[in-house]
């Protein structure tokens, strides 16, 4: 996401380090680039005006530091002026009422079908209970669509076979006040073009049912597009926060850039993948931060931490120190590591890589490329071979080398491999064992008052 327009960015601050300082003459080459660089972006043309006029007076006024390095001068310029062209700060759900009502909004093709699903999932998670309603009783096999969606995350979906919206809402507030569900996610009819019926269904459920959330779901493939479908929305139906969908594939980033400026309504959410468990929270600081390539270390841990279960780190942990690491933990661990995303957005996070798009693609492509490779190697294997690697021998590597379609040259190269990697996983635990032993050892010797021979004399012993 954003891709050119970070890299077109990071081009123009790379471009500014060579000078001694932020001049007029260089400020203004630095901000006919940006304006370029942000048209080309698609980038809505109030929004390019208003941003060059605030990072001109931001760099030409009493901000600027004396004696700070340009690029970095300008870094923090821009950096904070994206943070408030993208909303200053993270916009939470209003989980409001009971029960709590969340109204989804958008044109047929957003996705706003499946963003109900999405977010059903992302509320499980948070620990709350919600149900899907199938309020779109107008667009042929929708119903089908989100009780399939449904099904396939484990909510439950409240439809009717009725053409009456509000009684159907109705019915579902009753349904989920029996049984306990907290939050009704509404899936109402979009249109191929906004018009007067439409509007007229959701002014009526909104004056009828006041949800506490009513969420428009903008494709960001869109561009510009997507400022006039928001404002539109927003006129007539006071949104309270936008949900970006397909932001992975943006690779220009105008509609994130454009819609919070031109509506003054949050992102609330973004959709950044295909499964059902890729949307987010959206953090403007965050968003930032990733644009001018700096990484996104806290949205890396925050998905490390999901990804990774702390009882299966454990024992992951605990088969490393025997040496007992095998090749089906190995593929375990190859698995958790696709819950991350693509490789290339992982890439995009880790701070200081200073890695182009190219780059990254480059990268990503063949680590992929590599990861299917041995996936396909250890499922030539046998039950036997994969948990215990030591059993392996001339013949069985032949075996699986043919099974494979892989040489036996790269075969016998991933195991030595392999082997290497599972010696130094216990060498790092052994040393880590000695370390806590000699820690102990020291802490009594100074305790005991021991002499600075014999205490060197006690550390030797642990080499």
């Amino acid at each position: 996401m954003f891709d050119s327009l970070s890299d077109k960015l990071q081009d123009i601050i790379k471009r500014t380090a060579g000078q001694k300082e932020l001049t007029q003459d260089n400020m203004q080459d630095a901000l006919r680039e940006i304006r370029r660089a942000l048209l080309e972006a698609d980038v809505n043309l109030r929004v390019v005006k208003a941003f060059i006029s605030s990072i001109k007076d931001k760099a030409e006024g009493e901000n600027v530091l004396l004696g700070v390095n340009p690029s970095q001068q300008l870094v923090k310029i821009v950096h904070d002026e994206l943070i408030e062209l993208l909303g200053k700060e993270v916009k939470p759900l209003d989980y409001s009422g009971h029960p709590n009502l969340i109204m989804m909004l958008g044109l047929q093709g957003s996705g706003k079908t499946t963003s109900s699903a999405k977010l059903a999932v992302k509320l499980k998670k948070e620990g709350r209970k919600p149900l899907l309603v199938a309020c779109d009783v107008y667009r042929p096999a929708a119903v089908t669509q989100l009780k399939a969606l449904g099904e396939q995350i484990g909510v439950n979906v409240y439809s009717e076979d009725s053409n009456d919206v509000q009684s159907i809402i109705n019915n579902a507030i009753n349904y989920a006040k029996e049984n306990g569900f907290n939050t009704l996610i509404l899936d109402t009819a979009g249109r191929l073009q906004i018009d007067t019926d439409m509007m007229a269904e959701l002014l009526l459920i909104d004056r009828v049912f006041h949800p506490a959330e009513k969420l428009l779901v903008i494709d960001s493939m869109t561009g510009q597009e997507a400022v006039n479908v928001a404002e539109n929305f927003d006129a007539q139906l006071g949104v309270t926060g936008l949900v970006l969908t397909k932001l992975d594939g943006d690779s220009r980033g105008g509609a994130a850039l454009s819609v919070v400026y031109c509506t003054q309504k949050p992102i609330k959410l973004t959709g950044t993948g295909e499964k059902l468990n890729a949307l987010e929270d959206f953090y403007p600081e965050r968003m930032a931060t990733r644009i001018l390539g700096m990484g996104d270390i806290v949205s890396l841990v925050e998905r490390a931490q999901e990804v990774f279960d702390e009882k299966s780190a454990k024992e992951m942990s605990e088969k490393m120190a025997k040496a007992e690491f095998s090749f089906n933990d190995f593929l375990k661990i190859q698995k958790q590591m696709k819950m991350f995303g693509s490789m290339d957005n992982l890439l995009g996070m880790i701070p200081g890589l200073g890695l182009s798009k190219d780059d990254r693609q480059l990268i990503s492509h063949e680590g992929e490329k590599q990861f299917k490779r041995i996936e396909v190697f250890i499922q030539s294997m046998t039950p036997e071979e994969r948990e215990h690697p030591e059993v392996m021998n001339s013949s069985r590597k032949k075996r699986i080398a043919q099974g494979s379609g892989i040489p036996i040259h790269d075969v016998n190269l991933f195991i030595s491999q392999f082997e290497q990697m599972r010696s130094m996983m216990k060498g790092f635990s052994d040393v880590k064992k000695n370390m806590g032993r000699l820690a102990g050892k020291l802490g009594s010797d100074i305790g005991g008052k021991l002499s600075m021979h014999q205490m060197m004399k006690n550390m030797r012993r642990f080499k």
